[in-house]
């Protein structure tokens, strides 16, 4: 890595563990690009354009605006302009790198995290795309619970810890990302367990239903059923942490609407995952809610007692659960649905088995996370 340079991943370390106090992040793509999908805590100048025929005046015109006393790491799209950008900002004084790759480095990054209260649970967060997958494991056996496409970071998780990888599992056929589950249970010659109603055209799963059990050493993943996101998520206990998948977030639930978005269809959907979100609040409430994404929630690791979820008051469409409300459960949620994640009918394609992942594979998942119901 160059000394003009500063790498996503050091980035995202410095702002998830506070060590982000001398790090201002300079973001010079445009204001639409920006407002739609950022860094948390940067700064938008947009000079994108400007830049891309070498025209500093914008950038200059903002000089006053930016600390001379913090490092600057400047972000674009792929880094070329921003290598531009820092390069005149170092010209002028200041201590600027550029993030190589801009923002499509800032999708490819993954953090792990123990979870304190979750005995053998490893939770690996990529940021950039709110996706969250996990590494369970016990004796020296793991498995892998919705991986991206990166499976090397699954594969470095496990190598790093002495486990052998013996069973990779998706909660359901994801619309946000491109899953890595098949390739990497194909990899290591290990089972791909998937429900049966999101497996699509795929025929080598190992299918799970309802009550199921996965051994991890001397443990077990216990499937429950939990339909309404798609008709096969399902969520898992192991021990006491409850892996909810796109079931229940820590503030909203999973949206029903992307298998079929008639307004029909979403209120049968709504009403299964009531059904779904009420068989997980009879759960104990020392629970440990381990969830599939998130949106802008800054704590480390994402993980919350569930009797602590429902005593918030922080996840307004649990709180209809708890209450009994499934009319006004369905009704909030067709009234506040979100726009769909980016290219997510051909991303369910690939995930489904039905189209095979092309060269842009890693761009088609870039972006906002929209995968809650509000």
């Amino acid at each position: 890595m160059s000394n003009t340079d500063i790498d996503a991943s050091e980035v995202a370390r410095r702002i998830a563990d506070d060590d982000a106090e001398n790090l201002f992040v300079l973001d010079v793509r445009n204001e639409d690009d920006y407002e739609e999908w950022q860094i948390p805590a940067s700064t938008n100048v947009p000079v994108y354009d400007e830049l891309l025929e070498y025209d500093y005046s914008g950038l200059e015109d903002h000089l006053e605006d930016l600390p001379e006393d913090e490092e600057i790491a400047v972000v674009c799209v792929a880094g070329v302009t921003s290598a531009r950008a820092a390069e005149f900002l170092r010209d002028h004084g200041f201590d600027a790198k550029s993030i190589p790759d801009g923002m499509n480095d800032w999708g490819r990054v993954h953090r792990e995290y123990e979870i304190p209260d979750a005995e053998g649970v490893v939770q690996i967060v990529r940021p950039g795309t709110g996706c969250v997958s996990y590494l369970v494991h016990d004796d020296e056996e793991a498995v892998v619970v919705d991986p991206t496409q990166y499976v090397d970071r699954y594969l470095g998780v496990a190598d790093d810890r002495d486990l052998e990888i013996v069973g990779v599992v998706d909660t359901h056929a994801h619309a946000d990302h491109v899953s890595g589950a098949r390739r990497l249970a194909g990899e290591l010659d290990v089972p791909y367990h998937l429900h049966a109603a999101d497996a699509g055209e795929l025929e080598t799963i190992t299918a799970l239903a309802d009550g199921d059990t996965i051994s991890v050493g001397d443990r077990e993943l216990e499937t429950m059923h939990t339909p309404g996101h798609t008709p096969g998520s399902v969520s898992f206990r192991f021990g006491d942490a409850l892996l909810s998948g796109d079931t229940l977030f820590l503030r909203s639930v999973g949206r029903p609407d992307l298998e079929d978005g008639s307004e029909d269809a979403i209120r049968e959907a709504s009403g299964q995952l009531f059904d779904s979100l009420d068989g997980l609040l009879d759960l104990p409430d020392e629970t440990v809610v381990l969830p599939g994404h998130f949106n802008d929630e800054d704590m480390r690791p994402l993980a919350t007692e569930l009797g602590d979820l429902k005593a918030e008051s922080t996840n307004e469409l649990l709180g209809y659960v708890e209450e009994g409300n499934q009319e006004e459960l369905v009704e909030t949620i067709v009234e506040s649905l979100s726009d769909e994640p980016a290219n997510y009918n051909e991303i369910k394609q690939i995930n489904w088995g039905k189209e095979q992942p092309g060269g842009d594979v890693e761009t088609l998942e870039l972006g906002p996370n929209n995968c809650a119901a509000n």
